[in-house]
């Protein structure tokens, strides 16, 4: 059996005014994905763990299979992947201001 699996990352918006105060999504063409959900299976699950912040990069994790607890180190080494950097470095200073 194969499966397809959307993610819906960032579809969720607020109703802009120029698009008769709907949202994006609701104003696209989505035949496609409007096939998808009438055929399918639709079901919603907790991606997010007890303890861990609201976040795809948690939910996306837990998705795929991964427990958070044990994979979870940030949202920086997902967003490198992506850009395939294999290694990367930061230093950061910070400074108070006071006055």
């Amino acid at each position: 059996m194969k499966y397809i699996i959307l993610i819906g990352d960032g579809m969720a918006d607020r109703p802009i005014k120029k698009l008769g105060y709907k949202t994006c999504l609701q104003k696209a063409f989505t035949p496609n994905m409007d096939k998808v959900a009438s055929e399918g299976e639709v079901g919603r699950i907790r991606t997010i763990p007890p303890g861990f912040a609201s976040g795809s990069d948690v939910a996306i994790l837990s998705i795929f299979g991964y427990d958070p607890a044990q994979y979870y180190t940030g949202r920086a080494p997902l967003e490198a992947a992506t850009k395939k950097i294999k290694k990367f470095c930061f230093n950061f200073s910070f400074i108070k201001q006071t006055c």
